[in-house]
């Protein structure tokens, strides 16, 4: 079993784009064309974080929570601070039934008597979240664990 609780960030595409070729009186010259880095997207956030141990009030690599992980998440791929709290963060946005959700959807579950859990829609049923047990991974919605303890999904901004 699983446990998970805490407490009571649309995506860019990492595709490059290619210059087309410049002329210059100079073939033989390289040209240095200033680009800006590529916003990472929910994948480079998880494997940048995989197995990072999950720690209650935690905010670093030696230690996170569930929703400092989607802070942190939504801060890197959406350029957006969310609130710290699991709890403001059930309260951002509108519902959305399980069945619409789309990539960069927050997902809640109710683990607890008063603990909340949340994570971050990837599609395909699966979630990027800090795991009490595994730190952080991606899990299935389909799994039955999290199937008994899902409370809802919230789109707070258009995700892609």
């Amino acid at each position: 079993m699983i446990l998970a609780g805490c407490s009571t960030t649309s995506e860019r595409s990492d595709t490059t784009e290619t210059a087309a070729p410049l002329v210059t009186s100079q073939p033989d010259v390289p040209l240095n064309i200033a680009r800006t880095p590529p916003t990472p997207g929910f994948l480079d956030v998880y494997q940048s974080w995989k197995g990072t141990p999950y720690r209650l009030g935690g905010t670093s690599r030696r230690g996170i929570d569930c929703s400092a992980f989607v802070q942190l998440t939504y801060s890197k791929v959406y350029q957006r601070m969310l609130p710290r709290t699991t709890a403001e963060q059930s309260r951002l946005g509108k519902a959305v039934p399980l069945t619409m959700a789309k990539k960069g959807d927050l997902v809640f579950f109710r683990t607890g008597r008063t603990m909340r859990h949340v994570g971050v829609y990837l599609g395909n049923n699966e979630f990027l979240h800090a795991s009490t047990s595994q730190g952080v991974v991606v899990s299935s919605l389909d799994t039955p664990y999290w199937q008994r303890v899902f409370w809802q999904v919230r789109r707070i901004q258009s995700p892609l």
